[in-house]
C-alpha cells in the first residue's frame, strides 16, 4: 500500500451499520456497490463506481449465515477483477473461528479453512478484532492486523469507579485474557471452571478465588447463547459478590440468549458493535460501546504505514 494510492471503503450488507460509522471516522464515505439477487438465493455483488488502481477496503463480519462470508469473497475477486491496487478484509468478527483445531476426530479446521478461502479470493491484508484464538492469525500467508477491543473497554471499566473489583474468567479458556486485565487494572482474578455434557450447555460449573464482597467483571470474547456468563454471573451473586458484569467483544446472541441475560443476576453487558443486536428483544442490560472509531485509526496507521502497535494492548 501507498499514500499515493486512492482509499476507497465498501461494505456488506450485513455490516453497513458499522461500516458507515467507520467511514465517518475516517473521514470519507462508503464506496458505491449492488448486489444482484437471483430467485434461487444465488447473489452477485458489484462495484459501481471505478476501483481501479485503488487500495480497497471491504468490511463485512463473517458471523452466520455463510452468505456474509461468501458475499465477503465475492467482493475480494470482483475487486481484485476490477484492478484494484491492494484489498484489504477489514473482519470485525471473523466468523468460524471456535473451528481452529480438531478437538475430536474426523472434523473440519474451519478457521484454516476461512483463512484459505480469502487468500485463494485476492485479499491483500486482513484486519480483525478479538479473534476466538490468536493462533487463526498463523492460518495466513498475508498480513493479519489483529485488533483487541481493550483499548475500548479499559476507559469504560475505569469510568465505572468500582471499590473492590476482581475479573474473572469464565473458562480455563479465558485465563489469558483476564491476567491481563487483571495486571492492568491492578485487581485480582477469579476462574470459573465448567464442564459441558453437550455444545453450548454447561452442565457444572465451579470458581477458584475470592468472590465475596466483590465487584465482579466477568470477560470473554464473545457472548453466544449467554449460558456461561448467566450461570457464572448467578453462582457469583450466590456466592457474595456485590455485583456481577460481563465484557465481552461479539454480542452474537444466538438462541434465548437476551431472555438468559435478562433473567440473570447480571447488572450489565457491555459489547461492541462488531455484531449487530437482535431487533425486538429485550436490551435493557446490554451497553454497546462503538469500534468505528478504533477501526477508523487502525485504517489509516496501515495505510500510512505507521505502527499500530498501541492497539495490541490485550
Amino acid at each position: 500500500m501507498h499514500p499515493s494510492h486512492q482509499i476507497k471503503f465498501f461494505s456488506g450488507r450485513k455490516t453497513l451499520y458499522l461500516a458507515r460509522k467507520i467511514a465517518k471516522s475516517f473521514g470519507t464515505k462508503l464506496g458505491k456497490s449492488s448486489v444482484t439477487k437471483f430467485k434461487d438465493g444465488e447473489f452477485q455483488p458489484s462495484y459501481d463506481e471505478s476501483v481501479r488502481g485503488s487500495t480497497v477496503f471491504i468490511i463485512q463480519s463473517t458471523f452466520p449465515p455463510t452468505d456474509n462470508l461468501f458475499e465477503l469473497l465475492l467482493m475480494i475477486d470482483a475487486a481484485k477483477r476490477a484492478s484494484a491496487y491492494k484489498i484489504v478484509a477489514v473482519i470485525p468478527y471473523f466468523g468460524w473461528a471456535r473451528q481452529d483445531r480438531k478437538d475430536k476426530p474426523r472434523v473440519s479446521i474451519g478457521a484454516r479453512m476461512v483463512a484459505d478461502m480469502l487468500s485463494a479470493s485476492g485479499v491483500d491484508r486482513v484486519m480483525t478484532m478479538d479473534l476466538h484464538a490468536d493462533q487463526i492469525q498463523g492460518f495466513f500467508s498475508v498480513p493479519v492486523d489483529h485488533i483487541y477491543a481493550s483499548t475500548e473497554f479499559f476507559p469504560y471499566i475505569q469510568g465505572l469507579k468500582l471499590e473492590n473489583l476482581a475479573v474473572a474468567a469464565p473458562d480455563m479458556g479465558g485465563a489469558k485474557r483476564a491476567n491481563a486485565y487483571s495486571r492492568i487494572l491492578n485487581c485480582p482474578m477469579i476462574i470459573c471452571y465448567k464442564s459441558r455434557e453437550k455444545a453450548n450447555e454447561v452442565s457444572q460449573m465451579t470458581a477458584i478465588g475470592d468472590i465475596k464482597g466483590k465487584n465482579i467483571i466477568i470477560l470473554d470474547d464473545m457472548i453466544d447463547t449467554g449460558g456461561t456468563i448467566t450461570k457464572a454471573a448467578d453462582m457469583m451473586k450466590e456466592k457474595g459478590a456485590l455485583s456481577v458484569r460481563a465484557i465481552a467483544t461479539h454480542p452474537i446472541l444466538s438462541g434465548q440468549a437476551y431472555d438468559n441475560i435478562a433473567r440473570s443476576a447480571l447488572s450489565e453487558v457491555i459489547v461492541t458493535d462488531t455484531v449487530p443486536l437482535r431487533k425486538g428483544v429485550d436490551t435493557s442490560k446490554i451497553k454497546v460501546i462503538s469500534i468505528a472509531n478504533l477501526f477508523a485509526d487502525v485504517i489509516n496507521k496501515v495505510y500510512n504505514y505507521e505502527s499500530i502497535s498501541s492497539k495490541f494492548i490485550m
